[in-house]
């Protein structure tokens, strides 16, 4: 694009770089990465940067990495930039009032859900959990409060067959959203759309997901659990407990299909606690 704005993009994993593959591939490259500091990852806890950092360097893109965002040293790097405009996705952090302010044409969010619905930290999983299959995305003006801005532009996107695994569902939203988060840019900076204030009396709400809501119950209604495998996938995982002799083990679930016509769950693949991964039918005989 012509004259291209000052951007400062907020963001720290994969989903975000697909975001930023999207701008750089139209012209709009930030000018700064601000992302979270690097953290220890895998058994051996090396220092590993965060997606968004790795990005950042091979396009030669500063970036930042401040522990606070109300950091002074920070806020005078961040103010100095004179930004038309900032991007956030998936950063991790609460983004304060000074930092909203800074852009002359504030902050866009991309989130993955047709707001008001579905808030908070995981819209792509709880849309599943949920069996919400009507959801997209929303590229609203960021405020104070979370997900509550103003929205911008909004797109459906439709999965089959239904339900998709979290990973396929959250790929297909950042891609709708990135593409519509650069055709959004050019139009808001021009005074071409007008913000539309959410209906906050319909607002719907997510949480954020801890290891512990993998845990399946095989007694339990089968598509609620076929849902919930789908949902967590990919982070945290799902498992269940099983008593082997006096002893009561972990057994992560690998894979796992649904069956519609008889309304019943399938589990093909298993890890159990302390052994490598088997057919499901080879661990029941090893019981």
């Amino acid at each position: 694009m012509n004259n291209k704005p000052k951007i400062v993009f907020f963001g720290t994993p994969r989903y975000a770089v697909m975001v930023l593959e999207e701008m750089h591939a139209s012209g709009m490259t930030p000018d700064l990465i601000v992302t979270m500091p690097d953290k220890p990852a895998g058994r051996d806890l090396v220092i590993t940067p965060p997606p968004v950092k790795v990005w950042a360097e091979l396009h030669s893109v500063p970036v930042l990495q401040p522990e606070k965002l109300k950091d002074p040293a920070f806020l005078d790097a961040y103010k100095n930039g004179n930004f038309d405009i900032g991007v956030v996705v998936a950063y991790g952090k609460i983004i304060p009032q000074e930092v909203i302010d800074s852009p002359k044409h504030g902050i866009l969010n991309i989130h993955g859900s047709l707001l008001p619905k579905l808030r908070g930290a995981s819209p792509i999983e709880t849309a599943i959990l949920q069996d919400v299959k009507r959801t997209g995305v929303t590229i609203m003006l960021l405020d104070a409060e979370m997900d509550h801005g103003p929205i911008l532009a909004q797109e459906e996107v439709i999965m089959e067959p239904w339900p998709p695994l979290a990973k396929q569902l959250g790929e297909a939203i950042v891609t709708a959203g990135a593409k519509l988060l650069v055709k959004t840019i050019p139009k808001w900076i021009a005074g071409e759309v007008t913000p539309l204030e959410q209906d906050h009396s319909k607002a719907t709400y997510t949480r954020k997901i801890e290891k512990a809501d993998g845990e399946l119950s095989l007694t339990h209604n089968p598509y609620e659990e076929f849902l919930k495998f789908q949902a967590f996938h990919q982070w945290p995982g799902t498992f269940f407990f099983a008593q082997k002799g006096d002893k009561k083990i972990r057994v992560v679930i690998k894979k796992a299909h649904y069956d519609f016509e008889h309304n019943e769950l399938f589990i093909d693949r298993v890890v159990p606690e302390g052994k490598k991964e088997m057919d499901y039918d080879t661990f029941i005989l090893s019981l």
